[in-house]
């Protein structure tokens, strides 16, 4: 286990994400989508779909990264659950942003609090800087305390604020980016 998690943490193992993670890891993001405006998407996303989205990732050679669960003797903690995933996409499609990406990070409701979120970062950070990546980038829908902690724990810094750039649950959200340069 990384030094920066928490002692309370259960055992956990951070590893590349599979197409077969895609049904747990549509059941931790469409949590987000049918009660929070964290993400702006209003539908479920299917198993299918998400299996398509982490092909995608890994066919750019980005992370995609799952942290699961090791099990303790003892606890009734299912081994293997994906507990929270974070990855990286392109920034944007034009060449000369080829050098930065976009990052995001879901936590399984379950475990908020507890470092997971951090953990996953760090591991995705240094994958990407082992790649060469310059800048990442993270948004967040505003507010959200607990996210703006995360990344700027992480180094990052506040770059920009888009007001009423979305609009979900009958009310018009801001977005803010982070930025961290490698």
């Amino acid at each position: 286990m990384p030094e920066s998690a928490p002692e309370q943490m259960r055992p956990i193992l951070v590893e590349a994400a599979q197409v077969v993670d895609a049904e747990q890891i549509a059941a931790i993001y469409n949590y987000y989508v049918a009660n929070t405006v964290i993400t702006f998407e209003e539908q479920p996303v299917t198993e299918i779909e998400m299996a398509g989205r982490i092909s995608d990732v890994a066919a750019l050679g980005l992370p995609w990264l799952v942290a699961r669960s090791a099990g303790e003797p003892g606890s009734e903690q299912s081994v293997g659950m994906i507990l929270g995933y974070a990855y990286a996409t392109r920034w944007k499609q034009r060449v000369a942003y080829r050098y930065s990406v976009e990052i995001t990070v879901y936590v399984h409701r379950d475990w908020h609090g507890q470092g997971l979120g951090r953990v996953l970062y760090t591991h995705l950070f240094e994958r990407l800087q082992a790649a060469g990546v310059h800048a990442a980038v993270g948004g967040i829908a505003l507010p959200n305390a607990a996210s703006v902690a995360l990344h700027e724990s992480m180094g990052m810094t506040q770059i920009a604020c888009f007001r009423e750039i979305g609009f979900k649950a009958g009310r018009w959200l801001d977005v803010g980016y982070w930025q961290k340069v490698f």
